[in-house]
């Protein structure tokens, strides 16, 4: 048996699987699996990224729109926070990107603040106005 990669990844997988766990490394499609454990890794990436973006966006909701603080702005920051913690408990190495994620990810989530808030862009700083103990602090709540 040999599938192919682009026909159908989920017997190229099991199938690739099972040659690794059998010694039959020769067999192995290594192109594809190296690949594809780079894209886990951005993917992992990216994950953290957007859950930064959801902390971030109500963050600044809480902050800056107080009269419209409720249950469920708490519940997105603190899942946003468990979030984070796991896969940066998962895979460490990520974490000393949080800063720059951060960055990067701020514009967004201050366009889908001020989106869902109504408030005119002046209402928010372009910089994020957190800094990252801030944000990852599960007892931080900005006013």
């Amino acid at each position: 048996m040999n599938t192919e990669y682009e026909s159908d990844f989920y017997a190229w997988a099991r199938e690739n699987a099972a040659l690794l766990r059998s010694g039959q490394l020769s067999r192995v499609d290594l192109d594809h699996i190296a690949e594809e454990l780079e894209d886990l890794g951005k993917s992992e990436r990216r994950a953290l990224g957007s859950h930064l973006r959801v902390l971030q966006t109500h963050l600044l909701k809480w902050r800056y729109q107080p009269s419209h603080r409720g249950i469920s702005w708490r519940l997105s920051i603190r899942n946003a926070r468990l979030d984070i913690a796991a896969i940066t408990k998962d895979s460490p190495s990520l974490k000393p990107q949080i800063p720059a994620l951060l960055a990067d990810e701020y514009p967004g989530a201050r366009s889908l603040a001020l989106d869902e808030t109504g408030l005119p862009a002046a209402a928010m700083p372009t910089g994020c106005p957190f800094d990252v103990a801030q944000v990852l602090d599960a007892d931080y709540w900005p006013e």
